[in-house]
């Protein structure tokens, strides 16, 4: 029997694919299956270009092929019976109320019982750091990803936890209240973009082109530190609660590192807090080795027990 699985990370114009080993945890090669997706696309036209992908990725497994297909997978949907609940956010509209899980084996000739299963995106990319070093070097840890929103997910053992601990019964804290706002609203893009149009006058498209400008303004330098020391003073009572020996920072955001690491850490050191902050090498092959661990009957059944 085969040991391999496809892993795939959804995003809103994109499909990646790849070989994953479950037992042992690792990639079968270096080679990713990645199509552009048009999001605001028909729903058959989208499915259709989720199942070239993956029937490309199985291909490469030879004859042996493959046991599962685990999905990272943005929300809001209904992972347990893989029906996406998208809608309102101009991104897989006609695809609310399907079954992906069956119109993927419907497009690639798989029974109704081959695994098709389904996560988190963000959740994915936390349990997938939790595999590899060094945060595999620690039970206790929280990922969390800096873009368009602000993605947090606390991990114990390889597993999401929830509700304990202080957490959060839904285990986010995108939605904690912080200066007449949100988390979320401070620790995204959209946070640098309001605050330099404020400063500046002047609209820009994401922290990107921002990060290009701190190499000779020291405004924009000074708004990676500001960042760093808010996020550093928010996510330390959470840390500390949690006893987590290890933070894992991705997203777009994260790329700006070295500009607000300093800040980041000396917050950290003021609320007393000791804690290892890992920098994702590669927030994608993390989401698709998250993605790829839902086929592991054993960790699957403890992650969403029947």
């Amino acid at each position: 029997m085969s040991n391999l699985v496809v892993g795939v990370d959804i995003g809103g114009s994109h499909i990646t694919c790849a070989l994953y080993d479950t037992d042992k945890k690792t990639f079968q090669n270096t080679r990713r299956f990645r199509r552009t997706v048009n999001s605001q696309d028909a729903g058959h036209k989208i499915l259709n270009n989720w199942a070239e992908a993956i029937g490309e990725t199985i291909e490469d497994a030879g004859e042996n092929g493959v046991f599962g297909i685990g999905f990272a997978m943005p929300g809001p949907f209904d992972y347990p019976n893989g029906i996406s609940l998208i809608k309102g956010v101009h991104k897989f509209e006609d695809l609310y109320g399907v079954n992906i899980g069956e119109e993927i084996r419907k497009r690639l000739s798989f029974p109704d019982d081959f695994p098709v299963r389904f996560l988190n995106d963000a959740a994915c990319f936390a349990i997938g750091e939790s595999f590899r070093e060094p945060a595999l070097q620690h039970e206790r840890l929280l990922a969390i990803t800096l873009g368009t929103g602000f993605g947090t997910t606390f991990i114990e053992n390889h597993l999401p936890v929830a509700g304990r601990d202080g957490i959060p019964e839904d285990g986010f804290l995108y939605h904690i209240p912080l200066e007449n706002a949100t988390a979320d609203d401070h620790f995204s893009t959209r946070w640098f973009v309001q605050q330099w149009k404020e400063i500046t006058g002047e609209n820009i498209d994401g922290v990107k082109q921002l990060l290009q400008k701190a190499e000779k303004m020291p405004q924009a330098k000074a708004l990676f530190h500001t960042f760093g020391e808010k996020l550093g003073t928010f996510l330390a009572p959470w840390l500390f609660g949690f006893r987590a020996g290890c933070l894992v920072l991705g997203g777009n955001i994260s790329a700006a590192y070295p500009l607000f690491e300093n800040p980041l850490k000396n917050a950290f050191k003021t609320s007393g807090l000791q804690i290892n902050v890992v920098l994702s090498t590669n927030s994608e092959d993390a989401s698709i080795t998250g993605a790829a661990m839902l086929c592991n009957n054993k960790f699957y059944q403890t992650l969403i027990p029947s």
